[in-house]
């Protein structure tokens, strides 16, 4: 989700439904590679996702958007905290499901409100097992409901902004990866075969973590995503780019370290704010048509920090349509 901070747009400027749906099904689908381990299950060669106010629970403005659009959604995305704990969300995720869409859960090792330093959620925490009850629990359930589901393990891991980036609440070099072989393991072991892993960092910004010292390897990784933003004039550090300045150099050091698919894990920009939105998101679908190494893009659709919203005009709504429904 996105988070002002400085700095973020500093570097940008210098430098599977078991058959994810007959309708889906094609000779281009390409199979996930091993990181779940076992039989990969069969994506879409090219998807379009949303997250939006009230997923998992309400899909309202998902089926409103495809309405309005004439474009399917492939992907919805939504969030879990671990200090939730519980159990795996089987009835949302079925509810997208039957939506015809594949949910993608962003599963964060914290509790929201406690800020950077939790010590009950270290990357070393993870690693000595102290959460594998729960962890085993999700996997073994995750199996269990069967359908195709994609886990964004503790994204954004480059920046500085969660509790399981290197530097910040006593993890240090190498943690993160350390923590993510971990939990893919234990998925691995429970041949929890249904789930994609998205290694899902930030885009590199002046001061981030290099992503070739975070990636956990080919082994444990599906697919690797970049989230980033044209914040526009909305901070005062920010200002309008075009969203090749925002994802070209990220893309570019993803390619470098791994040949996984690269996925825009969450992108938008905003209304009135230094620029034309609906301009902005017909440059996004030319881009992306010219970068087919990009296999998906998910807008973040919220009235969060700004108005992200695809629908924030009649305009956008009209932009973001025309590109999703050829994408």
């Amino acid at each position: 989700m996105p988070h002002p901070r400085p700095g973020r747009l500093l570097v940008v400027s210098s430098l599977a439904l078991s058959v994810v749906l007959t309708a889906l099904a094609s000779p281009a689908l390409a199979a996930r590679p091993a990181g779940g381990g076992g039989t990969p299950a069969p994506v879409p060669t090219r998807v379009v996702g949303v997250a939006v106010a009230g997923a998992p629970t309400d899909l309202s403005e998902v089926t409103s958007l495809e309405s309005r659009t004439g474009a399917d959604v492939d992907q919805v995305a939504f969030y879990r905290a671990w200090s939730l704990g519980g159990d795996f969300p089987a009835t949302d995720a079925s509810r997208i499901t039957a939506a015809g869409a594949i949910p993608v859960m962003t599963w964060e090792p914290w509790d929201p409100a406690g800020g950077l330093v939790q010590p009950a959620y270290t990357l070393d925490s993870i690693v000595a097992g102290k959460h594998d009850a729960y962890v085993k629990r999700w996997a073994s359930q995750i199996k269990t409901w069967g359908k195709p589901i994609v886990i964004r393990f503790a994204h954004e891991m480059n920046g500085s902004w969660y509790p399981w980036a290197e530097g910040v609440n006593g993890n240090g070099a190498g943690d993160h990866a350390a923590a993510w072989r971990h939990v893919v393991t234990l998925f691995q072991r429970a041949k929890a075969t249904n789930v994609t892993w998205s290694w899902s960092a930030n885009v590199p910004f002046d001061g981030s973590t290099p992503l070739a010292s975070l990636y956990p390897g080919d082994a444990y990784v599906d697919r690797v995503g970049l989230d980033g933003y044209n914040w526009g004039t909305t901070q005062s550090w920010s200002s309008w780019q075009s969203f090749g300045d925002v994802f070209g150099p990220g893309v570019a050091q993803l390619r470098s370290i791994t040949t996984r698919p690269v996925h825009v894990d969450e992108t938008a920009a905003p209304e009135a704010a230094g620029g034309d939105k609906a301009a902005w998101t017909t440059d996004m679908w030319a881009w992306l048509d010219a970068h087919p190494e990009v296999r998906g893009v998910t807008w973040f659709s919220l009235l969060k920090e700004a108005d992200w919203r695809i629908d924030s005009s009649d305009a956008s709504l009209a932009a973001w349509g025309a590109g999703a429904r050829v994408f």
